[in-house]
């Protein structure tokens, strides 16, 4: 089955103009293109569920995509953890030129293909880091290196916490990527933003195009180094939440 890229362009461009993102409508070419490579590669390796053209317009790209009708700065250094297809770090690199990705995943096979379609795409601006999260957080190059790091779909809320934030920046932002309803993720997490030294600042709802669903982007900002002891080692925050 061929993959309908002119009708994903024009599903992809009705949801900018409903977001307010029509600034980003010279991307749409690229974000085409990176879909197809998606749905082609899936046939072979399990990327996504999701591979139908307004699915994948509304649900992967513009649901990435969300976190750009807040302001930000040109430039941050960001992560992507537990990127999997390369949502949401490969739109919002094809979106944000002056935003460098590290795109984390545990599967090399997926970064593989991300690579691969960094290069087709031409992005400069994204590389891939084939690691667990608890181990990233602990090293050097990685740990508290990054201004923005992002994370969807991944794990339950006081997990995230603990495999991301060790690796934000002292006054960076994590972003959880999460459904409608949060206010129980929120209230489990409250230990885990105390241990790990982060703050609820924003919690930011969306409400995807053509009735597909709710979104809540959660923004935690960290105010001081994590404690040494985090993230703990590989396996251990899942098993054991901070809850």
């Amino acid at each position: 089955m061929t993959f309908q890229s002119r009708l994903f362009s024009e599903i992809l461009q009705e949801g900018l103009e409903a977001w307010g993102l029509t600034h980003l409508e010279d991307a749409i070419p690229a974000m085409a293109r990176f879909a197809e490579l998606v749905v082609q590669t899936n046939r072979e390796l399990n990327l996504t569920r999701i591979v139908e053209p307004e699915e994948m317009a509304l649900k992967n790209f513009l649901d990435s995509l969300g976190i750009l009708r807040l302001a930000w700065p040109d430039e941050l250094r960001c992560l992507d953890l537990g990127t999997g297809a390369g949502f949401p770090g490969v739109p919002l690199a094809l979106a944000r030129e002056g935003w460098r990705f590290t795109l984390l995943d545990s599967l090399r096979k997926r970064l593989l293909f991300l690579d691969e379609a960094a290069e087709e795409l031409g992005l400069e601006n994204v590389c891939t880091l084939h690691a667990r999260a608890e181990d990233a957080g602990r090293q050097r190059d990685h740990r508290e290196s990054y201004d923005l790091v992002v994370s969807r779909a991944v794990a339950a809320l006081p997990v995230l916490l603990e495999l991301c934030t060790p690796l934000v920046t002292v006054g960076g932002v994590f972003a959880a990527y999460k459904g409608g309803q949060v206010e129980p993720e929120i209230e489990s997490a409250a230990r885990a933003s105390k241990v790990l030294n982060v703050e609820l600042e924003h919690v930011f709802p969306l409400e995807l195009p053509r009735g597909l669903g709710e979104r809540t982007i959660l923004l935690f900002r960290k105010t001081r180094p994590t404690p040494s002891a985090y993230p703990r080692r590989a396996g251990v925050p899942a098993k054991r939440p901070l809850v």
